[in-house]
């Protein structure tokens, strides 16, 4: 088999065949992992009822995933360079695929959630393999090619989650069609196990340091699951005094682990965070856009999804249906955003941000002004365009303008924190969100229409959260530079 690793010259640009194979299967691999943060939201109501689960375990089905996503990221890129990235790719789609089989399976609330975390930990093993094979297989403008294929991929699975989660749900009904929906991913991951082995190139790449930074990894999701856990469980409970031990704990567990890393850094070891990125004042602005605008952005259908099916009685089908417009609209922003953003620099991101906090802002309207009896998703469909438009310009090129802010040499550093914000600001984004969803919901009556109109409430209150965040994004794009070199390295 040709070695699709082998770099052609810079002026040349030609791809081998096998570099193309390798990349339909990296896709196979993303589709997997982005269709499961989508697909799921529409299930939630019905694993709710299915598992008689509380609350709280419907912020942690998708906080859960998103934190442990984001905690494996670094350290799965991290041995992907030292040993090499097919088998770090394989292992991490073969725990996904089996993980999303005992989703599948569980019998209670504590089975999903786990099920879930290491679902979670599993596709952020096999992630960054994606980008780093990007990286290595395909130079100069045919990169900026193979990652507008990613971008592509995103949009799709994104669009086809809610509605493919909902006509599963509609057709095999409520008990067993949410187990369905995690099944869906055991005959892709089979067959693209089954490719990856044969397409993907083995070997190492020889670049990583020696050394592993496992107090520092230990510090990070340590302080992250005791900000998470008050957050997710404290509105449940009532805030007894513990949520607020432990959110300081949280805190301090975070202090320590930046204070760690510099310790690291200064004996010359290999820390999980490069703190010299943070001298980098943009790219500390960037990273925390990336992190509102991830908590931002995600929140948004898990708000719609319990209003449309556990407040308003519609199904999942129907519950789907709601946010295609959003999902159409991503798919054509992110198709063009590559070509804008060469074009028009950083203002491709203000446009897009506005155009999501505007969307989110009238979404917040609709529902703060609307009867619950006559909300219907015409209602929702052109600020959801909207704010999908927006997310779409924003997504594909965001990552390029923010590591744009530090040196070419720190890049690869650089682009590993801001895939572990951006997932942390999921997971904090639906657990702020399920809390204030959940904690001003006061159902007073059995009667439909007031159980519709309570949901809807609390409803708007989450939503104007979003949207606030929303705003928040579109003022910290203005941290990041006006134009970033599209062909890097």
């Amino acid at each position: 088999m040709t070695d699709a690793t082998a770099t052609p010259a810079p002026s040349a640009f030609t791809v081998p065949r096998s570099a193309w194979n390798a990349l339909i299967v990296l896709m196979a691999g993303m589709f997997m992992a982005l269709l499961d943060t989508t697909i799921v939201n529409v299930a939630l109501p019905t694993i709710q009822q299915s598992l008689d689960a509380s609350e709280a375990t419907l912020s942690w089905i998708i906080s859960g995933y998103a934190l442990a996503f984001g905690i494996a990221l670094i350290p799965a890129g991290r041995i992907g360079d030292r040993i090499g990235h097919k088998w770090v790719f394989f292992a991490g789609l073969a725990l996904f695929t089996l993980a999303s089989l005992f989703c599948g399976l569980a019998q209670n609330s504590i089975q999903m959630i786990l099920a879930r975390v290491v679902q979670g930990l599993a596709g952020g093993m096999f992630v960054p393999a994606v980008t780093a094979f990007i990286q290595l297989l395909f130079p100069g403008p045919v990169r900026g090619k193979a990652f507008a294929i990613l971008g592509s991929v995103i949009g799709v699975s994104t669009a086809l989650g809610p509605i493919l989660g909902g006509l599963i749900i509609e057709a095999f009904g409520d008990e067993n069609g949410w187990r369905l929906v995690f099944w869906v991913n055991i005959p892709i991951g089979i067959i693209a196990l089954i490719a990856a082995a044969k397409l993907l190139p083995a070997g190492a790449e020889g670049g990583a340091r020696e050394g592993s930074d496992y107090v520092g990894l230990l510090l990070l999701s340590a302080g992250l699951v005791a900000l998470l856990v008050p957050l997710i469980e404290g509105q449940d409970k009532g805030w007894p005094a513990w949520t607020f031990v432990t959110l300081a704990i949280g805190v301090l567990l975070i202090v320590a682990f930046a204070f760690w890393e510099r310790r690291e850094a200064s004996a010359d070891k290999n820390p999980l965070v490069p703190p010299h990125l943070f001298s980098h004042p943009a790219f500390t602005g960037g990273t925390i856009l990336a992190l509102v605008y991830f908590a931002a952005f995600t929140s948004i259908f898990f708000t719609i999804s319990l209003l449309w099916q556990a407040g308003l009685m519609h199904t999942a089908l129907e519950s789907g249906v709601v946010g295609v417009p959003f999902a159409l609209g991503s798919i054509v922003g992110a198709s063009q955003s590559n070509r804008l953003s060469q074009r028009l620099g950083r203002t491709v991101l203000v446009v897009g941000t506005a155009m999501v906090a505007a969307g989110l802002i009238w979404v917040w309207l609709v529902l703060r002004t609307e009867d619950a009896s006559s909300l219907s998703n015409w209602d929702l469909a052109v600020p959801l365009a909207i704010a999908g438009i927006g997310n779409g310009l924003f997504i594909a090129p965001n990552a390029q303008f923010i590591v744009a802010t530090v040196d070419r040499t720190e890049a690869g550093a650089a682009s590993g924190v801001i895939s572990v914000m951006q997932r942390v600001g999921s997971a904090i984004g639906i657990a702020v969100i399920g809390s204030i969803l959940f904690g001003t919901l006061h159902i007073t009556s059995k009667d439909p229409a007031a159980i519709g109109q309570a949901f809807t409430d609390s409803a708007a209150h989450a939503m104007a959260v979003s949207a606030a965040l929303a705003v928040l994004s579109f003022a910290l794009v203005f941290a990041l530079p006006k134009k970033v070199d599209q062909f890097r390295g």
